[in-house]
């Protein structure tokens, strides 16, 4: 059964559109589930009674109920203290990345230029020229890799890929022997056009970003089983085999066809669900990280169109033109030997107020995506930013049915849920985003000891109301804590200022920092960020 260019084409298509839909129904359950969970009861905490927790803060509570109760004196520990960051310092981070990822971007970029021009010279010199005007036409995936990484808004990402393509069109044009625009334009169209609908649909969703990568091998296992059983089809037919001829009348051809497309997954469904169980283990592990998959995937598609229309000429050869992903991990082992600062990286505690989505996530990426360079972020996890937490491990677990296991049913489970934070960075420097997932009898215990170990919280109380009884316990309890240098409160015009103001008024002096965060631009953004960091 030959698998010819336009049919493995069409198995990384229909597996690339099943990975988006699937994206949206998974995180649609999810956060179903998470949302059932969260509600269901338990164990009282040791805390608090069982008053509103955060996850429905919007709901009435009484005063004396959104007052923490007194926080017994913790000693400080000698790994409480983590290591000093400033703002310069997370700002070189950012630029370590950039370049990092610009440098992988270079190396491969050049590698897909000399490998497809070996391919077409059949054993003879490759043009240097030649060879260097190609590189850059093979870079344009940096774009849309370093769009991911932070989070550019589409139009952004949009106008730098048109910048590129009119870079990249002069450079040509200047470089051509005999000018010919049009089919320049034509080149760059088909060598940037299907793979950027592609990434498209793969990643630049927030709710597919987060998930479809990880889907998608193993529904390319999927389609690949079923254009194997069509093709075990096509071979009987082809034999007419009396098999076939056997099959009751009511088993019309679009049955047959059905059928033989579907039963190969029973076949193949345990090795791919081994397959994604393999995939949320080494996330766990830190074998995997969400920007290097994110990365990974922007080239590797790009490599694979470009594999693809190699193949069709070429046959097997073309498969050569995936060589340039080997950089990858070659290089990251090689930037995992860099010496890294000592000590323990500080913990940044976020807390917000629920069912004020849109205004959590832009603040998520636009600030917490930049701490993460530097230090690592812990919270509890609720459904207002499942697009921006869900991870492999969160997503074959759930797939397995084990998200219940993730939840801290009664307050003894803190600690061991504690204990399994990642405070170690990726491979490629950034460290993770720690969620708790708590019950409404159970967050409270969980709010305490995640304060006991962070070292800032930044506090997101635009469109607080004295209503809001999980954050006014919450702004309660960081202003009792004990060694809690600096909190951080964005505020805006709807915000209860009065009522905030009273319920931390018992923290030292200095401890909160409030900041106007009702016109989200870039100088908020900044100020934000800027506030996290000692000075």
């Amino acid at each position: 059964m030959g698998y010819s260019t336009g049919k493995l084409a069409f198995i990384l298509a229909v597996a690339l559109l099943l990975a988006w839909a699937g994206a949206w129904v998974l995180a649609r359950r999810y956060r179903s589930a998470m949302a059932g969970l969260m509600r269901a009861p338990g164990a009282a905490s040791s805390s608090s009674s069982s008053s509103s927790s955060s996850s429905s803060s919007s709901s009435s509570a009484s005063s004396s109920a959104s007052v923490a109760p007194p926080l017994a004196a913790r000693a400080v520990q000698p790994d409480r203290l983590a290591r000093r960051i400033t703002l310069a310092q997370n700002r070189s981070a950012g630029w370590r990345l950039t370049m990092l990822l610009l440098g992988l971007s270079a190396l491969m970029a050049m590698s897909s230029a000399w490998l497809t021009l070996w391919l077409d010279a059949a054993g003879q010199p490759v043009p240097l020229k030649r060879w260097a005007v190609l590189a850059l036409a093979n870079t344009w995936p940096t774009i849309p890799a370093l769009g991911l990484l932070w989070r550019w808004p589409l139009a952004r990402l949009l106008a730098a890929l048109a910048a590129w393509c009119v870079l990249c069109f002069a450079v040509m044009l200047w470089r051509s022997i005999e000018p010919r625009p049009m089919a320049l334009l034509l080149f760059l169209a088909i060598e940037v056009g299907p793979p950027v609908l592609l990434i498209a649909l793969l990643c630049l969703g927030a709710t597919s970003r987060a998930v479809a990568p990880w889907l998608l091998p193993p529904l390319v296992g999927l389609v690949w089983a079923s254009m194997a059983g069509i093709d075990l089809l096509a071979v009987l037919v082809a034999q007419r085999s009396p098999w076939l001829t056997r099959l009751p009348s009511w088993a019309i051809p679009h049955g047959v066809m059905l059928g033989f497309a579907l039963l190969p997954w029973l076949a193949a469904w345990w090795p791919l669900r081994w397959l994604g169980r393999a995939l949320g283990q080494a996330y766990a592990q830190q074998r995997l990280s969400e920007g290097l998959v994110l990365f990974t995937a922007v080239w590797a598609v790009a490599l694979l169109v470009q594999a693809l229309t190699a193949a069709s000429s070429a046959g097997l050869a073309g498969a050569a033109l995936l060589l340039p992903l080997a950089w990858i991990p070659l290089t990251l082992a090689l930037w995992q030997r860099l010496p890294r600062a000592e000590g323990r990286p500080p913990t940044l505690l976020v807390l917000r107020v629920f069912q004020h989505d849109a205004a959590v996530q832009a603040l998520f990426d636009h600030v917490v995506e930049r701490w993460r360079l530097t230090g690592n972020t812990v919270l509890i996890a609720g459904t207002d930013l499942v697009d921006r937490t869900l991870d492999a491990a969160d997503i074959f677990t759930f797939l397995d049915g084990g998200l219940a296991q993730r939840f801290i049913h009664t307050p003894a489970d803190v600690a061991p849920r504690l204990a399994g934070i990642d405070l170690a960075p990726d491979a490629e420097g950034r460290h993770r985003v720690n969620e708790c997932y708590c019950r409404d009898t159970t967050w409270q215990d969980a709010l305490h000891a995640l304060v006991a170990r962070s070292d800032v919280v930044l506090m997101d109380l635009r469109g607080f109301r004295a209503h809001n009884a999980g954050c006014r316990f919450e702004l309660a309890t960081l202003a009792q804590a004990q060694q809690l240098p600096r909190v951080v409160v964005l505020v805006d015009a709807q915000t209860d200022r009065t009522c905030a103001e009273a319920d931390a008024a018992c923290a030292p002096a200095g401890r909160f920092v409030w900041v106007d965060a009702g016109k989200v631009g870039a100088a908020t953004k900044r100020e934000a960020l800027r506030c996290l960091f000692p000075d």
